[in-house]
């Protein structure tokens, strides 16, 4: 095997890794960031990854409608739906009309949901900095290549 063929089964074999540490990685962060979240919520009930990204986009976005937050999240509006009366039920967010438009029904959050929202940034945060700690060891040529190469996997698992 020539020296560009064991490269790319090196790669390959990284990149596979990658995969599994990250999912694990996440596994756990997930569950220790979901058991903070809870302190903010009643015990009875339950909000997993997606309704706390509908969260989070209800509070970047507000006031936003369920077929905004659908296609933001890229979800069904019927799913988006289901999650917004889970939130609405909760507490999380309320319901509200824009003046010149009564027939349309959008989103905003509460007082809870806004804690939640903010509990939710302060992870993306930290995660962004612990994404840039890491990233100093590189020099600026690259980084350019890693952001060149992470674009080009992104269009490649579209």
């Amino acid at each position: 095997m020539d020296t560009a063929n064991k490269n790319k089964t090196a790669i390959h074999e990284f990149f596979v890794q990658f995969l599994q540490q990250k999912e694990q990685y996440e596994t756990r962060i997930t569950a220790t960031y979901l058991e903070d979240i809870r302190k903010h919520i009643e015990p009875e009930f339950r909000l997993n990854m997606t309704e706390l990204h509908t969260i989070a986009c209800i509070g970047e976005q507000e006031p936003i409608n369920v077929t905004s937050i659908a296609e933001r999240l890229n979800l069904s509006k019927g799913n988006t739906s289901k999650i917004a009366n889970k939130l609405l039920k909760a507490g999380w967010v309320r319901k509200a009309q824009l003046n010149d438009n009564k027939k349309e029904v959008y989103f905003r959050l509460t007082p809870v949901g806004k804690k939640l929202f903010a509990a939710h940034d302060e992870l993306h945060t930290k995660e962004k900095q612990r994404m840039y700690e890491f990233l100093e060891r590189y020099n600026e040529s690259e980084l350019e290549f890693i952001k060149r190469l992470f674009g080009d996997m992104v269009d490649f698992y579209r």
